[in-house]
């Protein structure tokens, strides 16, 4: 399941050994229909796509629309995610419906809720679906809340990505603490992906100025009032805060300084 790459690969975005142009992650949930995800996933250039298993039909229900069928596996890698799970033997359970039914596919996006209002992560169980998902042979990137100890503690027990939330999931409130996403962000061995909170195109620049490795999304984008301009928004904001990111912020002063110095010029 996961699609070819190819291009230039001298910044790519590395995932448990497969090279990626896009930095843009996103959901397929939350559309009008399936024409419209395709559309708006199309726009947004990204190639990694994550899909609900509890909630979007990839096969299980024979007789309903098929994601597949309009964002073939040939051309994506598919990320399921155990999205709706509130404990680790769900979440557990659905990332092995999600291998069956993607016929053995290993890279799963873990989340394990903890309350149904502010959809914060329960750490706990989370660590504990993680080490039994990474026995089991799943390469895992899991969602977590912005605690620069725990980002490096799924790390360091073999998450092959760590994506801390920005702000609660699809509350669109943009980057909440900056500063733990730098700390999470200075210590990272392994991808560090912004995931959830998201709600506009300068979201996302920001949290790649930051120097994360990319950033995922859904309802930013499907909830937009125009998602396929909103998927295309995304796609250059990502690229534009790698870009900054890569060449380097001047450094911030106190105080205004010409853009045409005076020193060495003649009256």
């Amino acid at each position: 399941m996961n699609a070819p790459m190819a291009g230039d690969n001298s910044d790519s975005l590395l995932i448990a050994g497969r090279a990626y142009r896009s930095r843009l992650l996103v959901g397929t949930g939350k559309y009008r229909d399936l024409d419209e995800t395709r559309r708006a996933v199309e726009a947004s250039g990204a190639e990694i796509i994550t899909v609900a298993i509890r909630r979007t039909n990839i096969g299980q229900n024979p007789n309903e629309p098929n994601l597949l069928s309009v964002l073939p596996p040939s051309q994506y890698t598919y990320l399921p995610n155990t999205a709706g799970c509130y404990s680790a033997d769900e979440a557990v359970r659905t990332c092995r419906l999600a291998r069956e039914l993607l016929d053995g596919h290993d890279l799963v996006k873990l989340e394990v809720l903890g309350d149904e209002k502010t959809l914060y992560p329960d750490i706990p169980q989370t660590v504990i679906a993680a080490e039994t998902l990474i026995k089991d042979g799943f390469k895992v990137m899991v969602y977590t809340n912005d605690d620069p100890i725990m980002a490096r503690r799924f790390a360091e027990m073999g998450c092959v990505a760590v994506m801390p939330l920005a702000a609660p999931i699809g509350s669109g409130l943009g980057i909440r603490n900056p500063y733990n996403i730098r700390f999470i962000v200075e210590e990272a061995r392994v991808p560090i992906i912004v995931d959830a909170g998201v709600g506009t195109a300068s979201d996302a620049a920001i949290a790649m100025e930051l120097g994360c490795d990319g950033v995922l999304m859904n309802t930013a984008i499907a909830q937009a009032q125009n998602p396929v301009l909103m998927a295309a928004a995304m796609k250059k904001a990502v690229e534009a805060g790698r870009e900054a990111f890569r060449a380097g912020r001047m450094p911030r002063k106190q105080y205004g300084s010409p853009s045409s110095p005076l020193g060495g010029t003649f009256f």
